[in-house]
């Protein structure tokens, strides 16, 4: 499902039957994630972050939004990526998130499996931050640039769902993973 139960970065606003959803569905698989990208190359973006101070796209106004429309706790499930979004930097000393672009960075068409992007990093000597702010981490090199989640920030967000007594998390793909850094530290810090 969208990441908030109202669907309304498209054309027409949309608002999902919440009391149809709750009678029915075991769950629902919440995609907090893919909020910048390829679609919009013109500034960076912390595609999943987890606060964001200038909109309302971000995981928590999402989560938040479904538990407001009352959808019970119990049966909402917090998705997470394990994958980054890039970005080609105008100018490589403005770096930050919101920086302007100018188009895709390195990857498939704007996308590199964490794996990937910690082989990019190595391999490129690129400068890892994390962003407190958003709770999300970038890294750049050059004129590339690299929103994803790392250990730190997925372990932060498990916190958070934990605290607002989420059914779990899940992550879109395991596969991008392939050394289980994430997922492994994930798995830790999931407190039954």
């Amino acid at each position: 499902m969208y990441f908030s139960v109202e669907f309304f970065l498209g054309p027409v606003v949309r608002t999902f039957p919440v009391a149809s959803i709750s009678k029915n569905l075991d769950w629902v698989n919440a995609m907090c994630y893919d909020y910048h990208g390829s679609w919009d190359t013109s500034a960076t973006g912390a595609p999943a972050a987890l606060f964001d101070p200038k909109s309302n796209i971000s995981t928590s106004y999402g989560l938040q939004s479904w538990i407001n429309a009352g959808l019970p706790r119990s049966k909402l499930v917090m998705g997470l990526p394990l994958y980054g979004r890039t970005w080609k930097l105008k100018d490589p000393k403005l770096n930050g998130i919101g920086a302007p672009g100018v188009g895709l960075g390195p990857g498939d068409e704007g996308t590199m499996t964490y794996s990937q992007v910690e082989t990019f990093n190595r391999e490129n000597n690129a400068t890892v931050v994390f962003d407190k702010e958003t709770v999300s981490t970038y890294s750049y090199a050059g004129t590339s640039w690299i929103g994803y989640d790392d250990v730190r920030s997925t372990t932060v967000k498990i916190g958070y769902a934990q605290s607002l007594g989420l059914r779990g998390y899940f992550f879109w793909q395991v596969a991008g993973d392939q050394a289980g850094k994430i997922s492994g530290a994930a798995s830790r810090s999931w407190i039954l």
